[in-house]
C-alpha cells in the first residue's frame, strides 16, 4: 500500500480566508432556512399516529401513499419495516380524531383497497406536548453536549483550543440541519441522535490534529505559527482521510441498501462525516489562530526558569 505513503505539503492555512468565507456563507444560508422554512419535524417531535401494518404479501409503497392520498390522508408517510411484506405508516395529528377512531379509519381505507387481510401489529400515538418537550430536551442535550466539549478541552489543551473545537462543532451541526431544513427532509429522533454522532467523530477529528499540532509546538524550535499548523495538517492528514472515507462506506451502504426506516440517519451523517472533515482542518485551526495561539501557550515552563525567576524578586 503506497497510499499517503510520501508525506504531503498542502500549505492548508494560505487559504483559511477562502475557507472561512465559504463558511459563513453556509451558516448564513443555513440560519435563514432554519429561521424561514424551519425543521420538517417527524412524529416524534410533531406528534401523531404511527401503525405497524403486516400483509401476506409484498407491497409497493407508492401504492399504498396513492390509496392514503385519497382516501384523506395526503400527508401520510409510509416506510417499509424489515421485510417488503411489513410497512410503517405515520399520519399528523388531526383535530377532532383520536388515536382510535384515527386508526380505525387508515385501516378502513387500505382493506378496501385490498384484496389480502391487513395484519396490524400496533398502534402507537404521541401527543403534541410530548413531541414538544422531546424538542426541548433534544435542543438541550446538543447544548450541554458542546458545553462539556468545551470544558474538556479547556483542560486538555487550552482555552484556544477549546473555542476552535467547539466553533468546528457548532459548524457541523448547524449545516447539517441547514441541509435538512433546506431540501425539507424528515427530522425525528434518528437524526438527532446522528446529529450528536456527528459531534463526537468531528471532536475525535480535531483532538487528533490538536493534539499534533500542541507536539510540534514543543518540538520544533523554528518556523512560525501557520508552519507549524500546516505541518501537523499534513501529518494528520492520511489519518484524517482514511478514517472519514472507510466511514463514508458504510454510510453509503446503510443510505442505499438500509432502507427508508434509517435513511435520515445515514443521510445527517454522511453530511455530517464530510462537513465534519472539513471543518476539522479549516475551522477548528483557524479558529484557533485567529484567537492567536502559539508556542508560548503550549511549551511548559521549565523548573530552572522558574527559580530564576524567583531569584529576580526584591
Amino acid at each position: 500500500m503506497q497510499l499517503f505513503k510520501k508525506a504531503t505539503n498542502f500549505d492548508f492555512m494560505s487559504k483559511r480566508k477562502l475557507a472561512l468565507s465559504i463558511s459563513v456563507l453556509l451558516i448564513i444560508i443555513s440560519i435563514g432556512s432554519l429561521a424561514t422554512r424551519g425543521l420538517n419535524f417527524g412524529l416524534d417531535f410533531s406528534g401523531g399516529t404511527l401503525l405497524e401494518l403486516g400483509y401476506p404479501q409484498s407491497v409497493e409503497l407508492s401504492e399504498v401513499r396513492d390509496v392514503l392520498g385519497k382516501g384523506g390522508f395526503p400527508d401520510a408517510v409510509v416506510q417499509h419495516f424489515g421485510t417488503s411484506q411489513d410497512i410503517l405508516v405515520r399520519i399528523a395529528p388531526a383535530e377532532g380524531q383520536n388515536n382510535a377512531d384515527l386508526s380505525t379509519k387508515v385501516m378502513g381505507v387500505l382493506e378496501s383497497a385490498s384484496q389480502d387481510k391487513i395484519d396490524l401489529r400496533r398502534v402507537e400515538f404521541v401527543g403534541p406536548q410530548v413531541g414538544e418537550e422531546l424538542t426541548n430536551d433534544g435542543g438541550l442535550a446538543v447544548l450541554y453536549a458542546l458545553i462539556s466539549i468545551f470544558i474538556y478541552v479547556i483542560f486538555r489543551f487550552e482555552w484556544r483550543f477549546a473555542a476552535g473545537s467547539v466553533v468546528a462543532l457548532f459548524h457541523d451541526v448547524l449545516i447539517t440541519l441547514g441541509v435538512f431544513s433546506l431540501l425539507q427532509l424528515n427530522f425525528d429522533l434518528t437524526v438527532l441522535a446522528a446529529c450528536l454522532a456527528v459531534i463526537g467523530y468531528s471532536l475525535n477529528d480535531t483532538i487528533v490534529v490538536f493534539d499534533r499540532i500542541r507536539e510540534n509546538f514543543r518540538k520544533i524550535r523554528k518556523g512560525s505559527t501557520i508552519e507549524i499548523v500546516n505541518t501537523s495538517l499534513n501529518q494528520t492528514l492520511a489519518r484524517t482521510l482514511m478514517t472519514s472515507v472507510t466511514t463514508l462506506l458504510v454510510l453509503l451502504a446503510l443510505f442505499t441498501v438500509g432502507g427508508e426506516i434509517i435513511h435520515s440517519f445515514a443521510t445527517a451523517l454522511i453530511i455530517g462525516v464530510v462537513v465534519g472533515t472539513y471543518s476539522s482542518i479549516y475551522v477548528a485551526s483557524t479558529t484557533a489562530i485567529a484567537l492567536g495561539v502559539s508556542k508560548a501557550d503550549l511549551i511548559p515552563i521549565k523548573k530552572e526558569d522558574l527559580l530564576e525567576g524567583e531569584g529576580d524578586l526584591p
